[in-house]
Parts: C-alpha cells; structure tokens; sequence
C-alpha cells in the first residue's frame, strides 16, 4: 500500500502537516482506518489490486478531509464579527461508498440473486 500523509496532501493541493502537529497523526489514523475497514471486509489487502487499494484509501480520507464530520452549518461570532460555514452533510468518520467497494471486489459485485435457465440443457437424453 501506497498511500501516505504526502499522498493525501496532493490529492488536496495543500501541504502535508509538519511533524508534531496533530493534523498528522490524524491524517495516519484516518489512513489506517480506512484500511481497517476493507479488511473487515474483503480479507487480507495485500491479496487486492493495489492500485484500486490505494485509490479507495486516498479517496475515503480525502473525501473525509473535505467533510470531517456531521455538521451541516457550523457559524462562529465573535463580538461584531461573523463567520458562517456550511458542510454537506458526512457521516463524521471515514466511509467507503458502494462505487469504491465493487472496485475492490468486483467479482462481488457483478453477482445476482438468482438466475434461472430456462432453455432445455443439450445432454438431456430423450
């Protein structure tokens, strides 16, 4: 796996956090739990596409980055003062969505309920 703090700070357009600042361990803690959860999931991530690996983990902690938790208006006064900020609305943690889970497994997601052969087999002895 690939991902990492310099990564993600790409994919944002911004600058890594330093060493020392919270901002990283944080940015390292949302890495790891996005893995957390594709391998509650599917099992051993090494025996994934890593590229598709690596693409969901970016993903889900950039897009966790942008909508950090599960406010949707957040506004700030200070004496004359007034900031107002809106979100859309996040479930407040990292989350990898349907679109990124098939492309982990797509083995997993092209299956169906049932299927049923309607047409007489060719070995069938008359």
């Amino acid at each position: 796996m690939a991902v990492t703090v310099d990564t993600i700070a790409v994919a944002l357009g911004r600058t890594a956090p330093a060493t020392g600042d919270p901002a990283l361990a944080q940015w390292q803690m949302w890495i790891a739990d996005a893995l957390m959860l594709i391998q509650a999931r599917l099992g051993d991530p090494e025996l994934l596409d890593q590229a598709a690996l690596d693409y969901v983990v970016r993903e889900a902690v950039v897009a966790h980055l942008r909508n950090p938790d599960d406010a949707t208006q957040v506004a700030v006064q200070i004496d004359d003062g007034n900031v107002s900020r809106s979100f859309r609305s996040s479930r407040g943690r990292v989350t990898i969505l349907d679109e990124w889970w098939a492309l982990l497994s797509p083995a997993m997601s092209n299956r169906r309920a049932f299927e049923i052969d309607t047409m007489p087999s060719p070995t069938v002895l008359r």
